[in-house]
């Protein structure tokens, strides 16, 4: 089922950056840069990864839970909604 997210292209886009700052870890790794700045820039993935898991969360709040409970599937909806918190509490 195609979902059409409202939202999918920002989304993209920030999966598409990530990917690219996790390619230039892995690459200030093979080259042996100073472990300081890998850290650095692994921090900063985690962080962009963890703003573009809120971001998708809100995403599917706004668009997957409003359409379950429209259709009457309220319980359903959250306990769809409690296991995506639980799993990014993690």
């Amino acid at each position: 089922m195609e979902y059409g997210y409202k939202h999918s292209k920002n989304i993209v886009n920030r999966l598409a950056r990530i990917e690219g700052h996790v390619r230039s870890v892995k690459e200030m790794v093979e080259e042996g840069r100073e472990c300081s700045e890998i850290l650095t820039q692994l921090a900063a993935v985690h962080q962009a990864i963890e703003n573009t898991t809120k971001a998708f969360l809100k995403e599917h709040m706004e668009h997957c839970v409003n359409r379950a409970i429209k259709e009457g599937k309220q319980e359903e909806a959250l306990k769809e909604l409690q296991t995506a918190i639980d799993r990014f509490m993690r």
